[in-house]
């Protein structure tokens, strides 16, 4: 059975930091496209970063480049997203998602591939 499971979510100050991880269990990594999502309340789904499993290439929204990190561990199979100088803005539900295509990881932030799974998510509260 293919899982997802975030853990790391939490309230924090603003300027402070977060390291959400993203265990993935049923599946090897392999070649895939494993991204971070976010959803606030009123606003559209917003792909955050993504990471191709096979070489490490990762790709960053506008919005978090040169805060956030994504970053794997294949020995654990298991995703980082860390999380620096936080805005309120960043407050929202982030979730993992798979896509089993590693090539797609570009698409996969942008919005033009859709992850094959889905974990469940974990909220992010950044106090003013």
């Amino acid at each position: 059975e293919v899982q997802l499971v975030e853990s790391g979510g939490g309230l924090v100050q603003a300027g402070g930091s977060l390291r959400l991880s993203c265990l993935a269990s049923g599946f090897p990594f392999a070649d895939f496209a494993v991204g971070w999502f976010r959803h606030a309340p009123g606003k559209e789904r917003e792909g955050v970063s993504c990471i191709r499993t096979s070489d490490g290439s990762t790709y960053y929204a506008d919005s978090v480049k040169g805060r956030f990190t994504i970053s794997q561990d294949n020995a654990k199979n298991t995703i980082y997203l860390q999380m620096n100088s936080l805005k309120p803005e960043d407050t929202a539900v982030y979730y993992c998602g798979v896509r089993v295509v590693g090539s797609q990881a570009g698409q996969l932030l942008r919005g033009w591939a859709l992850p094959d799974y889905w974990g469940l998510g974990t909220q992010v509260t950044v106090s003013s």
